[in-house]
């Protein structure tokens, strides 16, 4: 065994730690751990030349007659080796989740976090009229060594399609239970194969839903069953406002309200009606000025008490960003009956919103089809016809 100086001054070589590593392993069969590490830094303090079995009986007399060598008798558990890795459908599934699902008819079917459409094992299983283990069967046979025609088929259609997958479906946990979902391309190339190539085993319910569902339209159809926007473009159309309701949304203090939350009605449908909400229309800065000036020609401070400056920002993409935050009025909670009784009669009902949308047609900020669509949705509704 190699000989080991330790001590003050001296330089540790790399095989310093090899020997303290089987020193500190011999723990468990030593009586006094403690002893140990308090002889550790002696030896440390004071340089000694010893043998590795020598500096064993140094840290720990009561180990005299036991000896720790390089051989071990078993080994518990191999190291993992760290070479390259190729990434595949299934590794780090667990890391997606399910964004939306749903039963349609008893297909089950979904998408997932990253926007691929799916469907379960049973509701693949109902598209092509087969059992649900005959789609488990797939999985578990798809990569075995000597491959059975069923699954070198369905190779065969995935990989005319450019697509080369390493195992069918992809393992999701979801609610504590973990989902199998075959994305809509593998599901409708095991569509395919019982519509069109499973000989004696073809299923005319899944030659059926093959002419429904080829090209893109399963997809389609997963998308529109569950509510999904694969482009996100209803979703990003509301992200201004959303941007603003963050920064916004507990400014005022505790006892008041505030214009920009009290607006969520016209600013929704004006965002559906299409306009491009934003830094160019920020309808209630409009409808703050006229509240204000109500407010004050009136007295309504008499009637409810003061209102106050709370702190309002901007998101950073907006010009008035740069003067963040900007003091703007929030009015008492008492006040909130009166004001939405004048936001209905006299901001709306009364021209001033058509006003306001007038002149953004006229800016460029707002298509005028979309002006006439907002101010239509958000006229007052029909009063309830009287009981008789």
């Amino acid at each position: 065994m190699n000989k080991l100086i330790i001590g003050q001054g001296s330089s540790m070589p790399g095989h310093f730690f090899t020997h303290i590593s089987r020193i500190f392993h011999a723990k468990k069969a030593c009586k006094s751990p403690k002893l140990i590490t308090c002889n550790f830094y002696k030896l440390i303090r004071s340089p000694r030349n010893l043998s590795g079995n020598n500096a064993i009986r140094f840290f720990n007399p009561y180990c005299k007659n036991k000896e720790i060598t390089v051989l071990v008798k078993k080994i518990n558990q191999l190291a993992r080796i760290q070479g390259k890795k190729e990434i595949t459908q299934d590794q780090g599934a667990f890391d997606l989740g399910i964004d939306k699902e749903r039963d349609v008819e008893g297909v089950g079917m979904g998408v997932l976090s990253d926007g691929t459409p799916y469907l379960n094992q049973r509701g693949l299983a109902a598209l092509c009229g087969i059992k649900n283990a005959h789609i488990g069967t797939v999985s578990k046979n798809w990569n075995d060594d000597i491959q059975k025609p069923r699954i070198t088929t369905i190779k065969g259609i995935l990989s005319e399609a450019g697509l080369e997958i390493d195992q069918p479906h992809i393992e999701v946990r979801h609610k504590g239970v973990v989902h199998f979902c075959y994305p809509a391309e593998i599901s409708l190339a095991v569509l395919e194969y019982y519509a069109l190539d499973a000989g004696t085993n073809i299923r005319p319910e899944a030659r059926k839903n093959f002419r429904l569902l080829a090209g893109s339209k399963l997809r389609e159809l997963i998308y529109s069953q569950v509510g999904y926007d694969p482009t996100r473009e209803n979703q990003r159309k509301f992200d201004k406002w959303h941007e603003r309701l963050e920064l916004n949304y507990q400014s005022a203090p505790k006892g008041f309200f505030h214009v920009f939350n009290e607006a969520h009605t016209i600013i929704y449908e004006l965002i559906q009606a299409g306009a491009e909400i934003g830094e160019k229309l920020i309808v209630d800065i409009s409808i703050g000025q006229h509240w204000s000036k109500h407010w004050g020609e009136n007295d309504l401070q008499s009637e409810f008490g003061k209102r106050q400056k709370y702190p309002h920002r901007y998101p950073s993409d907006h010009p008035q960003a740069l003067s963040n935050p900007q003091e703007s009025w929030c009015y008492p909670l008492a006040a909130l009956g009166a004001y939405r009784e004048w936001l209905q009669d006299v901001y709306i009902e009364g021209g001033k919103f058509g006003k306001y949308l007038k002149g953004k047609t006229k800016q460029g900020v707002l298509p005028p089809s979309v002006a006439q669509l907002a101010l239509e949705s958000i006229e007052a509704p029909k009063r309830l016809p009287k009981k008789s």
